[in-house]
């Protein structure tokens, strides 16, 4: 019994590991980028991923791409009374020290429009984001169940 639990701490440990992956672009840090899984025929999915402005000047999340979906948008969610409300924005503003973390419930995520195929858990997939002053940057998406019960596991829906 000893040796299923270890096996499931080092399966835990590795699946965490793959989480936390991160990234570089002038002074920019991204780190964690992940994706909620689908269902087939579901045309829609949120990534989350934090971003850290650790320079002095300012700079902005401009647009984002991904070969796994027709389009990528920047969106944030709030809610307001009992009433959730989702919007496209143009960008994602990082002042210096700025630290941005997209997670599900509430604030920012990358939407995923037009899945080309339904994203399954422990898959990767590749994104590019761009910044209006650091340029693009490849990241690479892990697809988890992170925070599906936050929000109901719903899909976005267009």
């Amino acid at each position: 019994m000893h040796l299923r639990s270890a096996f499931a701490l080092v399966l835990a440990l590795t699946a965490c590991s793959a989480l936390a992956a991160d990234y570089h672009v002038e002074d920019l840090h991204i780190a964690s980028p992940y994706a909620r899984p689908t269902v087939a025929n579901q045309p829609t999915s949120a990534a989350y991923l934090t971003i850290e402005n650790r320079g002095a000047g300012a700079d902005k999340l401009i647009a984002a791409s991904s070969p796994v979906a027709k389009s990528v948008e920047i969106h944030t969610m709030s809610m307001e009374g009992n009433v959730m409300k989702m919007r496209e924005v143009p960008n994602i503003a990082l002042p210096p020290a700025a630290k941005i973390t997209m997670q599900p419930g509430n604030g920012y995520h990358l939407m995923l429009f037009g899945l080309r195929q339904p994203l399954k858990a422990g898959e990767t997939f590749p994104m590019t984001l761009t910044f209006e002053k650091a340029g693009k940057t490849d990241v690479t998406v892990t697809v988890g169940n992170m925070g599906m019960a936050k929000e109901g596991g719903m899909p976005h829906m267009r």
